[in-house]
């Protein structure tokens, strides 16, 4: 009895061991988690991943520059992080590709104190946003620039994450901040909505998934499957509200009555923000490009086919759903 004991155990390890070799790990990198985290997450915390044969690892930074060193450094395999962080590193020959666009619609907001007017208002006023380079900082750019403020007559406070900006502006330390527009939900009185961005700048992309060439080329299997899994992962959160919302609220260890989770979920639905097949629209992204030589942000344009990789999308598309 005991030896048969002992050979089934030795059974079950050899088979644990050989099923813990076929999951392979894949690290992927997000920014600090939201109230949109139930999106973003899915891809790990719905299983999609796993149903590949990937051990996603999760690793959550405050700003998008810093993910970026991070893919460039070859600490992770992938990020999901602004389209715009993506363009101005692939732009400058760093080998990044955009592989799908999961959150092409624009969520961040300009908040302001409620006598402030326009963006024109916020000449000599100290406005937050978050690191140089960064999703915020680009955005904000962006929307000057179409109101015709200039850039360098605003002053900038750098704040690491959105709950940073958000808590420096109800302070009273900042004038106005950039955030995400979650915070609509539980602003003050006297704080107002000053611009959106997506009416703002319409065709400036959130969020894009991006890899590095040297992940395409020894890892473009596993790619391929991730971003399948991204696919499934997107279409099951617009199609489970409840179990987005349950997500967003463990990741960020909200309160049960924090509204801005459900806030920022039903807002994504309604204006359609979330594209579940990851598409690439070359025409938005060469716009940004264009935009950020404008903004002085990158010196020139490269053709917009240099920074993206159609092929993993499409081949990921073909696995998606089964």
């Amino acid at each position: 009895m005991h030896r048969t004991f002992a050979l089934a155990a030795v059974v079950l390890a050899v088979g644990l061991t050989a099923a813990q070799a076929q999951e392979k790990v894949w690290k992927h990198g997000i920014l600090e988690a939201k109230s949109d985290a139930g999106f973003i997450a899915m891809v790990d915390r719905g299983g999609f991943a796993a149903k590949r044969g990937l051990k996603v690892e999760l690793l959550q930074i405050k700003a998008g520059a810093t993910l970026m060193k991070a893919l460039l450094s070859g600490e992770i395999d992938s990020v999901d992080m602004g389209a715009a962080e993506s363009i101005v590193a692939g732009a400058r020959g760093t080998g990044v590709k955009i592989v799908g666009c999961g959150w092409p619609g624009v969520p961040q907001v300009v908040l302001a104190k409620a006598e402030i007017k326009s963006l024109a208002d916020l000449k000599g006023r100290t406005v937050a946003i978050s690191s140089p380079g960064s999703l915020p900082d680009l955005l904000f750019r962006g929307m000057l620039n179409e109101a015709n403020v200039p850039f360098a007559d605003v002053k900038l406070a750098t704040q690491g994450a959105d709950l940073d900006r958000y808590k420096s502006l109800v302070a009273g330390v900042t004038d106005a901040a950039i955030v995400s527009n979650e915070f609509e939900a539980v602003m003050p009185p006297n704080i107002k909505v000053l611009a959106k961005g997506s009416t703002a700048v319409p065709n400036f992309l959130r969020l894009c998934v991006a890899t590095s060439s040297k992940v395409l080329s020894e890892r473009r299997d596993d790619l391929v499957k991730f971003v399948a899994a991204e696919m499934d992962a997107y279409r099951f959160a617009l199609a489970n509200r409840a179990e987005t919302i349950k997500v967003s609220h463990e990741m960020t260890h909200a309160k049960p009555d924090d509204k801005r989770a459900e806030f920022i979920t039903d807002e994504a639905i309604k204006n359609k923000q979330i594209d579940p097949v990851l598409s690439i629209p070359l025409d938005r992204l060469d716009w940004m490009q264009n935009l950020f030589v404008k903004a002085g942000v990158i010196k020139q344009t490269v053709p917009i086919e240099s920074i993206v990789d159609k092929s993993v999308n499409a081949d990921a598309a073909k696995i998606a759903g089964k």
